[in-house]
């Protein structure tokens, strides 16, 4: 949306207000008596009152009504959105699934909620302590006046308790927000953070990826010996600036709030989005994978993907992420006496992938934008027969990798389990997957002897 304005920088303390109430932010103070234009003062805490305060993360609102003034919520269907992890047999075979299907406008309309299918996950939301992945299919926007009957679709306005990162693949969203507005496009990401309320309208068909973690929050991952600077940073991530809106509708606005693995609805007679000003250091956000400053091996030997960690979701064990979003950018490969494409690879960690535009460089068929890949814990994998024939005995000179292409994954320490829907109900599975390593043959010369200097 043309005029869209930012704020910059990743877990500053910010400040906004709308243009048009200026002087909204009381001055020194939080909760004053009467805050400025008759507007109440409410907090919203994304961490324990007494964390360090590093890791502190709260925001205040100033807002024409509190979010406490709503009808009771009652609970609607959930879809294929899931926390069931026992919904079928484990299943620890390499899975592919072909671009995940998006249903015609002409045919049904489908809003972001009702689109979200849960493909696998692990761990508890009550206990706060794992993730779930989901893919978004839809055609239309979100409708937060839609009035909540027998009939009700879930389509409205959406809050949780977890952190959501949306990766769109095709088609932009606009996402509205308590804090203002952001448009995210494929090849950008967003955080939406545990609590905060957003509803998303699109352009036509639109699909995504979705990283949901219950509790820990993303943060940018330490950088060690390579220094201050590299990888994403700070200042390239973007908060919306305050806007709001004073509407009331006669039918009310729907509130779906995602709690405890369910959905639950609500009904009130204004408009969520009615934060004149707000400040703080707990805010939405996005960021354009342009601008990864990209880290490579430059002189033998492939370079763990950690190097390309965008942001992480660290656990409690040092070094061991409940989730990394990590991506494959265009880069130079000038590696000597290597084979340079992604090792073949069993990892103690569970890796999903998915693909935003074009192939990726150790499967440049099967793998499509809009499809992904999953790799349980000690699954083996790594590149197809076809790219292990040609790296072998490609010329390795200086040469550009991944150019117009994104991959991305989601690398996670929980060993997920995939839902009903993601094995059978969405009928993407490519069970042919494991074929493309058939063809892999032994090139095993016992008499081999090293080449003469």
């Amino acid at each position: 949306m043309a005029g869209l304005k930012y704020l910059s920088g990743f877990g500053n303390e910010l400040s906004s207000e709308d243009p048009r109430c200026p002087g909204a932010l009381p001055e020194g103070q939080n909760s004053p008596q009467v805050c400025p234009y008759g507007l109440y003062a409410e907090q919203l805490s994304g961490s324990a009152f007494t964390c360090p305060r590093p890791a502190n993360k709260r925001s205040w609102f100033y807002r024409i009504l509190p979010s406490v003034k709503h009808k009771p919520f009652t609970a609607v269907p959930s879809g294929n959105l899931t926390e069931n992890w026992n919904e079928v047999e484990p299943d620890p075979n390499q899975l592919r699934w072909l671009p995940f299907t998006i249903p015609k406008s002409t045919e049904k309309k489908v809003d972001f909620v009702a689109g979200l299918h849960t493909v696998c996950g692990a761990g508890d939301a009550k206990s706060r302590n794992g993730i779930g992945i989901h893919m978004y299919t839809c055609n239309t926007s979100m409708n937060p006046w839609l009035r909540f009957d027998a009939h009700f679709q879930v389509d409205s306005v959406f809050f949780f308790f977890s952190h959501f990162l949306i990766v769109p693949q095709q088609g932009e969203i606009l996402i509205t927000t308590e804090f203002g507005k952001m448009m995210v496009e494929p090849n950008e990401i967003c955080v939406i953070q545990q609590g905060m309320r957003f509803s998303v309208d699109v352009f036509g068909e639109t699909r995504g990826y979705i990283l949901e973690v219950y509790g820990a929050h993303f943060e940018l991952p330490d950088l060690g010996p390579i220094g201050a600077n590299g990888l994403a940073n700070p200042r390239d991530f973007l908060c919306p600036v305050a806007w709001y809106e004073d509407r009331k509708v006669a039918t009310g606005y729907t509130v779906i709030n995602k709690y405890q693995g369910k959905l639950f609805a609500c009904q009130q007679d204004f408009s969520p989005f009615n934060v004149v000003a707000w400040h703080g250091n707990y805010t939405p956000y996005k960021y354009n994978l342009k601008n990864f400053m990209v880290i490579n091996c430059v002189a033998f030997d492939h370079a763990d993907p950690s190097i390309f960690t965008v942001l992480t979701a660290k656990s409690t064990r040092p070094g061991v992420a409940i989730a990394d979003f990590v991506i494959f950018p265009p880069r130079w490969g000038v590696a000597d006496h290597t084979f340079r494409p992604p090792y073949y690879h069993r990892n103690c960690m569970s890796e999903f992938m998915g693909l935003i535009h074009g192939h990726y460089e150790a499967k440049e068929e099967g793998f499509q934008p809009g499809g992904a890949s999953l790799h349980s814990m000690m699954t083996p994998h790594g590149p197809d027969a076809e790219c292990f024939e040609k790296n072998s005995t490609a010329e390795l000179k200086p040469e550009r990798v991944a150019e117009g292409t994104m991959a991305f994954m989601f690398e996670s320490s929980f060993s997920m389990a995939v839902t009903k829907w993601g094995l059978q109900t969405c009928q993407r599975l490519d069970k042919s997957y494991y074929q493309c390593w058939e063809p892999l043959r032994s090139h095993f010369n016992p008499n081999w002897k090293p080449s003469k200097p």
